[in-house]
């Protein structure tokens, strides 16, 4: 078994390192500048050295080639001088002469090592093996029979050579033609080194023609070749190293203002509006420094009046709603003694006190809405926790809706478990959110049954409201808590809103750290669900009752609103 999960560790590690170095590369511009930079200046080294040590090495073969030529057609004169000044007779003196010539010409080349061949060229009849050759040479063959008048020499080589290192092709090519032959063989098995053969036709006394070639070493150009590859491969790492330390001085030099500038956005995004970058000279980058002064400096004076405005704004708000609540409640006292009375008016008149009454009524709720929000924009708010059991909340919600459900034509069903659903909550706060969410339903249920859940678990208590009627489209869904808005605003309402409860929903449920999300589909209806943690403080990290109906996964669309909610995309929608 150990043995099984021992590659997978290793393959999991490796996953691990490569997901990290991933990660770097894409994290650090700096780091993918040096390394693309290096790995350039790397191409550019191997290409250039590669053509450069193939110009030097075709270089020193073609010098080597001419010098051997030269010195091959030298040495090829001398020795066919020496062989028409002979006057020997007998084939051993033909064969001593043979092999004194070999030997006169083996040795000091041209500052290099000279080797010789002799080979008899090929007759028109094989002859027989002849006498045993000394070391270094091929046994001669025997005269053929009808030529007992033709001397044959025996194929002589220097040490260390032989006759089997000339390859069949330049033999060929030697014997089919009476200028001189050059080829490059690879000899490392023999002599340790290429070497250049240059081989022609001479022609012995009473033997007729041989095959006469020069063995030239191409060792100390190889050793030359060698040196040069070893400065190239030192220069070019050390080059490609130097090319890495400049890119990374350059990138830092470039990277770092831009570090900065990354950085001082994060803490000016943070609220600390009086962050500046450094200045420094009057190159581009101070430039863009100045510049991102600049724009820093205009963000603050516009956020700065922006929240002048807005604390204007709330106390306006405030005190406005604060100045209106005395003559409002004195025109509703007036308004209820005049619609107390109206059997004794005119039915013109009568009809007219209870629209006072209702508008009266409809505007104290609006002044009441308003000023729960300066109190939210103020930070005023304060949570008044303690332990409920939630499922009392919810029925008395159900009991305070249930005259407007009946109304408006809507059953609404409930469900609830068997034990109680104990969360630390603001009882008043929880209530309001509730009314909020099961009065939408029935304003916009069209008549038909609405579904209210409660489901709770050892993190959270969530309660949904689940309404069939005109819904919500993927485009009205990210301003469903935004205030004053609506729907459909020409649409006629029975219960009086102010288009600010879903706002103030939303403000309650982040107080106590808990998520309200909806979902919806035109013509659907829409599934509302707040989730509230038990204990208060506490972190949700999921809720107990999806905000998506299992009849409708997928393809749905729904918004998540809510301090540390899940992200506001669900299956696919906004």
């Amino acid at each position: 078994m150990r043995r099984a999960l021992a590659p997978r560790r290793w393959v999991a590690g490796a996953l691990a390192l490569g997901a990290q170095a991933l990660g770097r590369w894409r994290a650090s511009l700096q780091l993918r500048v040096v390394l693309a930079t290096s790995g350039l200046g790397l191409l550019v080294v191997v290409g250039v050295g590669t053509f450069l040590l193939d110009g030097i090495g075709d270089g020193l073969v073609a010098e080597r080639e001419r010098v051997a030529l030269s010195d091959a057609s030298r040495a090829a004169s001398t020795a066919q001088a020496q062989f028409d000044a002979s006057t020997t007779t007998t084939s051993a003196e033909l064969d001593q002469l043979a092999g004194d010539v070999v030997s006169s010409l083996e040795g000091a080349g041209p500052d290099r090592v000279r080797g010789v061949v002799l080979l008899r060229a090929p007759r028109p009849e094989a002859g027989a093996a002849g006498p045993t050759a000394s070391p270094g040479t091929s046994p001669a063959p025997s005269p053929s029979p009808g030529a007992a008048d033709t001397a044959v020499v025996r194929d002589i080589a220097s040490e260390g050579l032989a006759g089997s290192d000339v390859p069949e092709g330049l033999r060929r090519a030697v014997a089919g033609s009476d200028v001189q032959q050059l080829q490059l063989v690879d000899l490392r098995a023999t002599t340790g080194s290429p070497a250049l053969l240059v081989g022609q036709l001479v022609t012995l006394p009473r033997a007729g023609e041989y095959e006469l070639y020069f063995v030239y070493s191409l060792a100390s150009e190889e050793q030359t070749l060698r040196l040069v590859r070893t400065t190239f491969i030192g220069g070019g790492v050390a080059l490609v190293v130097l090319v890495g330390a400049v890119a990374w001085v350059v990138a830092r030099t470039v990277v770092q203002p831009v570090r900065e500038a990354a950085g001082t956005a994060e803490r000016l995004t943070s609220g600390r509006l009086h962050e500046r970058m450094r200045v420094r000279g009057s190159d581009d980058l101070a430039r863009l420094a100045r510049a991102f002064n600049e724009m820093a400096a205009g963000m603050q004076q516009h956020i700065e009046q922006l929240e002048e405005l807005s604390v204007l704004q709330r106390r306006f708000v405030s005190d406005v709603s604060h100045e209106l609540r005395t003559p409002l409640t004195t025109i509703r006292m007036a308004g209820e003694v005049l619609h107390d009375a109206r059997a004794d008016f005119d039915p013109a008149v009568a009809r007219s006190s209870e629209l006072l009454l209702t508008q009266l009524e409809r505007f104290d709720s609006l002044l009441q809405d308003l000023l729960e929000i300066s109190r939210f924009d103020a930070g005023a708010a304060a949570l008044e926790a303690d332990p409920q059991d939630v499922r009392t909340i919810v029925a008395r919600v159900v009991d305070f809706t249930s005259s407007l459900a009946e109304r408006r034509g809507s059953q609404v069903r409930v469900s609830v478990p068997g034990s109680p659903c104990t969360a630390e909550v603001d009882s008043r706060r929880i209530e309001r959110v509730l009314r909020n969410l099961l009065g939408n339903a029935v304003e916009h249920g069209e008549a038909r049954p609405i579904e209210v859940t409660v489901v709770c678990d050892e993190r959270a208590v969530a309660v949904g409201v689940r309404d069939h009627g005109v819904g919500l489209s993927p485009a009205q869904l990210p301003r469903v808590f935004d205030r004053f808005w609506r729907a459909d605003p020409a649409r006629a309402r029975t219960t009086g809103g102010s288009g600010l409860g879903l706002a103030i929903s939303l403000e309650d449920t982040r107080l106590h750290g808990g998520w309200l999300q909806v979902w919806g589909r035109p013509g659907e209806g829409c599934h509302f669900v707040l989730t509230i943690p038990r204990t208060a403080g506490d972190v949700l990290r999921s809720s107990p009752l999806p905000v998506v109906p299992l009849s409708w996964r997928p393809a749905v669309a729904a918004l998540t609103c809510g301090p540390s909610a899940p992200p506001a995309t669900v299956d696919g929608a906004r």
